[in-house]
């Protein structure tokens, strides 16, 4: 199975490595060094490099690499999704996954990794085992430890590690009893010239926060459940109930988990929530170049677009940009050509625009293709895919929980050609 972990920063060093089986040499790095140089962008990476002796299965997450080194045949969407599990268990501990958390627990991250993977194989990757097994880092802990020479790692066996739900510590007990539901959609778009939606798809996730004495028993029904496919449930989740009913049955683990997570394809069923008015111009022969950009909501449902922000590469022979923006802030990075629109919140009454010219090198020929435009926004209180939670019941507990779902649609890469 595994054999090594390496963590590659955005520097390209490796700054932790843990090795299961036999310690493998950093020098195996190598190959995946090869391929990132070869990658346009660092999410480009291939998620599978073949070496001659060995598979190296990566994930990149908050500019971190995890290398997984594989010396046999795996299903590498088993790694991947270890890989992942990894991350969040970090974040769950230290808050943020970053190189200094990391680096900072580093005691605490070898503990984690131990429990995780058993000879190469994974073991304990549910949080709740994991917080009974090895205490999550406090100031106080960390001091004593330090004092003492004590570890995190707890003396007993975790209650859950035996039982036939290893996913919910016994003996939960809870003054507010409290279940919170967050839906969440990114939407992944590409718009061509003359704006029709080349593809568009959406990648959502229900994520819960669940607070609850007991050992509760929770359905969830959604309005349109037909609308979810390529789903992908909590081990919690019953699934045969699902497949029948279309109705989520679970136990849930306690505090924080994701629950589903699931994918809509369809075009005919992916709103496109921003349109772009775009005239982006070049002449040849000409030192100037024009540059007008309008931004406005469309198929919100009444809801407002926020945290808006605009972003584009534009072509080598961009000298400077003379713009105006009518709304928020603009930036131009004469060494990057990176143009960047701080828009804010987009008011429907008065369309945010920015116009203005492009000085270009004299004597430059003109740019073979116009740049793209990236934009990211967020919308509260909606999922564009149109999915809704019907209604949420709770069995095998005698008092009321408080019970609350949100949902939010943000842009994933969301972009506009021109």
């Amino acid at each position: 199975m595994i054999h090594s972990l390496f963590l590659v920063n955005a520097s390209g060093d490796i700054f932790l490595e843990k090795h299961w089986k036999s310690v493998v040499s950093r020098s195996v790095c190598d190959y995946f060094f090869e391929a990132q140089e070869r990658a346009t962008e660092p999410e480009n990476v291939p998620p599978v490099i073949p070496t001659p002796h060995h598979y190296l299965i990566s994930v990149l997450r908050h500019r971190i690499y995890f290398v997984a080194v594989i010396q046999s045949e795996v299903p590498p969407l088993f790694v991947i999704e270890f890989l992942h599990r990894v991350v969040d268990t970090f974040q769950d501990y230290f808050g943020v996954c970053t190189e200094a958390a990391i680096k900072d627990n580093v005691v605490v991250v070898y503990e984690l990794l131990e429990e995780m993977l058993d000879n190469g194989f994974p073991l304990a990757t549910e949080s709740n085992i994991l917080k009974e097994l090895i205490k999550p880092p406090t100031i106080l802990r960390t001091m004593v430890n330090t004092i003492t020479g004590s570890t995190n790692v707890g003396e007993q066996l975790p209650t859950g590690q035996l039982s036939v739900v290893p996913w919910r510590r016994t003996g939960v007990k809870y003054t507010n009893n409290e279940a919170y539901f967050d839906v969440v959609e990114e939407i992944d778009v590409i718009i061509d010239k003359s704006g029709s939606t080349i593809t568009a798809e959406i990648q959502g996730v229900i994520d819960a926060c669940v607070k609850l004495t007991g050992m509760p028993d929770l359905t969830l029904s959604f309005m349109n459940p037909r609308l979810l496919d390529d789903v992908s449930f909590h081990p919690c989740v019953r699934f045969k109930r699902w497949e029948a009913e279309r109705i989520l049955s679970f136990i849930p683990p306690d505090g924080n988990f994701r629950l589903l997570s699931y994918h809509v394809s369809s075009q005919n069923l992916v709103a496109i929530p921003v349109y772009v008015k775009h005239n982006i111009t070049f002449r040849e022969g000409s030192s100037q170049g024009r540059f007008d950009l309008t931004l406005g909501p469309k198929q919100t449902m009444g809801k407002g677009v926020e945290a808006v922000l605009v972003s584009s590469q534009l072509p080598r022979g961009v000298l400077n940009a003379n713009l105006s923006a009518s709304q928020g802030t603009y930036t131009f990075d004469p060494v990057t050509k990176m143009l960047t629109w701080d828009v804010g919140k987009i008011n429907p009454q008065k369309l945010p625009s920015l116009k203005g010219s492009m000085s270009l090198q004299t004597g430059a020929s003109k740019p073979d293709e116009n740049p793209s435009i990236n934009i990211q926004f967020k919308i509260q209180q909606m999922a564009i895919s149109g999915l809704k939670v019907n209604r949420l019941d709770m069995y095998g507990e005698k008092y009321k929980p408080f019970k609350g779902i949100k949902y939010m649609t943000k842009a994933g890469k969301f972009q506009v050609r021109t």
